[in-house]
């Protein structure tokens, strides 16, 4: 897997692509007499990924478009242009390339308890879809084997989701996200038809959060999809841990992930301040055959460990060994990552 696993190799036809950039046309119009800014943000990078002595390479460019219309309204959008590049045996290489959204979406904050929706969104099932997906935040280059989890399709959505703060005090708050994507067999804008939703309980004190997550598949075999979360990260060091598990209706698993930044030795600045060190282990269970999750087919165990290196103006290195076990054997995998993490605005906004 790679960075390329939430985008599930989706290609955007030549109409699709009209009418998205038309979408974000309309709304940059609709900023620029609201006088209010979009930014383009998001990243390029080049991986490389030898498993099992074959070595494939991926660069990628993942931009996002951030457009405010007035005090409520919010266009949102992430694209990925990939090139993979993969061995061939006795041929040399193959070249796929690929061009997606992972989701292009309208926000409007009703108040500060609901924001709606629309468009097609990410799902809000477990935390690796909605908030390490991205190239420029993912320590390590793939996704938690059980992704696929609560996750059907392209891991996105075609419909909407009302979503907000429940309650929120100096001791703890509470937040939700619920959706219902409609069904399309497109593979430009691909989605099940599906609904779910999450619950999370965050106490800032402990700075710990605890989630839940549940998703209905919709479709022709109906199945549900549970999940929890754990996320905690201490005030005093720069340490995370991450947690997850899910369980579906043909398999369940676990990952855990620590990283901690070595900035305390000499600020986040120097030399070994900049390193990162990550490590994550995980396990899938197979509990009936099913192609279609796109979890291992037998009992995985893996262990990854990773090393970033954060370089000045926005530059990462990354870099991770990981051991995988199962019945159909046994791998290794080296994996490497150049990431340039840029944002800018479209335009000089008024003081």
């Amino acid at each position: 897997m790679s960075y390329l696993t939430p985008l599930r190799n989706i290609r955007l036809s030549h109409r699709s692509a009209i009418a998205l950039l038309s979408m974000g046309a309309l709304c940059l119009a609709s900023a620029l007499v609201a006088q209010d800014v979009p930014l383009i943000s998001g990243a390029g990078s080049f991986t490389t990924n030898t498993t099992g002595g074959n070595t494939s390479y991926q660069p990628a460019l993942t931009p996002v478009l951030v457009a405010p219309v007035g005090q409520h309204l919010l266009f949102e959008s992430r694209a990925y242009i990939v090139d993979s590049i993969n061995p061939q045996p006795h041929t040399g290489y193959d070249t796929q390339f690929h061009v997606g959204v992972a989701y292009a979406q309208a926000d409007y904050f009703l108040n500060s308890h609901v924001t709606l929706v629309g468009g097609f969104s990410l799902i809000p099932f477990g935390t690796y879809n909605e908030r390490l997906s991205p190239i420029w935040i993912n320590p390590l280059q793939d996704a938690p084997l059980i992704y696929g989890i609560g996750n059907p399709g392209s891991g996105s959505g075609t419909g909407g989701q009302i979503r907000g703060n429940i309650v929120s005090n100096e001791n703890y708050s509470i937040t939700y996200a619920t959706y219902f994507s409609a069904g399309s067999t497109d593979f430009q804008i691909n989605s099940s038809r599906s609904t779910g939703g999450q619950v999370e309980l965050y106490l800032p004190k402990a700075r710990l959060e605890i989630g839940t997550s549940y998703g209905r598949l919709l479709e022709h075999d109906k199945m549900n999809a549970i999940g929890t979360h754990v996320w905690w990260e201490p005030a005093n060091i720069p340490l995370k841990l991450r947690s997850e598990y899910a369980h579906g209706p043909h398999s369940q698993g676990y990952w855990v992930e620590t990283d901690y930044r070595l900035s305390q030795f000499h600020g986040e600045n120097s030399a070994i301040g900049r390193l990162e060190p990550i490590f994550r282990i995980q396990q899938t269970f197979r509990n009936s055959p099913d192609n279609n999750d796109e979890l291992p087919a037998q009992n995985t165990q893996r262990v990854d460990f990773g090393l970033d290196y954060h370089l000045p103006h926005e530059v990462r290195m990354n870099t991770s060994y990981a051991r995988q076990f199962s019945s159909s054997g046994n791998v290794n995998i080296w994996e490497t990552a150049l990431i340039y993490r840029f944002l800018f605005p479209t335009w000089k906004g008024k003081k």
